[in-house]
């Protein structure tokens, strides 16, 4: 059976060099979290379809949360290559563990910090990064995924409070939720986003049942039936599509470090399967075959980790473009994913099993070549970076 306390990192470029002994350590503290934590009940959670509410707070006390956010709020004030550090071991532990805290810091406190008022900043904020409450984010509709502009969830001004109508779908996090940021239409076809509590009167959030992806996160609807939202809960620095769009920016970079955390596992743990199976009197791993298929998964995960590399710095700069996150989030996740096929097959028949992560991983990754824009979405957005012409309108 794979231990994933075994794991072995890949750094065949030697990228720890360019590594602060601060996000190295960082790293290791949730290597360390992922070993204790996750990979040895994962594969039960994901069996059972169980979610561990408990696992929040301890994400939490760890400073998993909120990374990047301001430390006056809560967060760890931490640079963009450390968030994605943490995404990266999260997700080597599974995507669903990932999915749970990108949306948390990405999704819910990235915005409030982003775009809230100073005591909204103040409410939310420290509670979101010490687990005490989940957050979620509204955006996706029944109607509406690829094109979240032409949402029908409204907004209206009743002078002393706004009331809330619509639904959305595919939610992370939401059946479990405290809080949720939600973006719908005012009168003026104005995309605003407003924070909604779950003790709100017409405001449910049913489960998502079904899934055979990210069984061990928590996936729902938000439901919204003459809900009256405070004007104090309204996200008053930002309007407009941009709005939710500079959250996906930042969820979506994160998800470009996690997929390399599950390419990694997968590699490793096809790299010692090889050397361990023996077939026709010799390991497999002495097959030009099996091989070829480790020599590609390294190359691909190294150039993988230079383009976050490469990334993390622009985020921090402030100069990466949405079109830049875009490439990364979709070649990294279909490099995740061919790895996880390929990992799979050089287990043979045992790589069906839950002994060993891939069947799990891949499960996962056809989650996640789906959300925060498709794989072909993001091949539009390139296509519009580089052409200078829209393929949606």
């Amino acid at each position: 059976m794979s231990n994933s306390n075994n794991f072995k990192s890949v750094d065949f470029y030697l990228i720890d060099e360019l590594l602060s002994e601060e996000q190295k350590l960082i790293r290791e503290s949730i290597r360390d979290f992922v070993n204790i934590e996750i990979s040895p009940n994962i594969e039960n959670w994901f069996e059972e379809n169980h979610f561990p509410l408990d696992i929040v707070k301890k994400m939490g006390s760890t400073g998993i949360f909120g990374p990047t956010v301001s430390q006056k709020y809560g967060g760890g004030g931490l640079d963009n290559i450390s968030y994605g550090l943490i995404m990266q071991e999260l997700e080597r532990g599974d995507s669903g563990m990932r999915s749970t805290a990108s949306v948390q810091s990405a999704l819910v406190m990235f915005p409030i910090e982003a775009y809230g008022s100073e005591e909204q900043k103040n409410k939310y904020l420290p509670k979101l990064a010490s687990g005490e409450i989940l957050g979620c984010f509204g955006l996706t509709e029944p109607d509406f995924g690829s094109n979240p502009g032409g949402m029908i969830s409204k907004l209206e001004d009743k002078g002393d409070h706004y009331l809330l109508n619509g639904s959305k779908m595919w939610i992370s996090n939401s059946p479990a939720a405290d809080i949720a940021v939600v973006w719908a239409k005012d009168e003026n076809k104005r995309i605003k986003g407003v924070i909604v509590e779950k003790d709100m009167e017409g405001f449910s959030a049913p489960k998502t049942d079904g899934k055979l992806s990210l069984r061990s996160s928590l996936t729902g609807e938000l439901v919204f039936d003459n809900v009256k939202v405070p004007k104090g809960n309204l996200l008053p620095n930002k309007d407009g599509l941009g709005g939710p769009l500079g959250c996906l920016d930042k969820a979506r970079y994160g998800i470009s470090w996690g997929a390399i955390g599950v390419a990694m596992d997968c590699y490793d743990a096809a790299k010692k399967y090889s050397l361990e199976r023996k077939q026709f009197d010799k390991p497999i791993a002495s097959f030009q075959l099996i091989q070829k298929k480790l020599a590609e998964m390294l190359t691909e995960i190294t150039k993988a980790q230079l383009l976050c590399w490469r990334l993390g710095k622009l985020m921090d700069d402030g100069n990466a473009s949405s079109a830049q996150i875009s490439l990364a989030k979709r070649n990294n996740v279909d490099m995740a994913l061919k790895i996880a096929r390929e990992a799979r097959q050089i287990h043979g028949g045992m790589g069906i099993t839950s002994d060993y992560p891939m069947m799990r991983h891949m499960m996962n990754l056809e989650s996640v070549i789906t959300y925060e824009g498709t794989h072909d979405i993001h091949l539009l957005i390139l296509g519009h970076e580089i052409t200078g012409i829209s393929a949606f309108s």
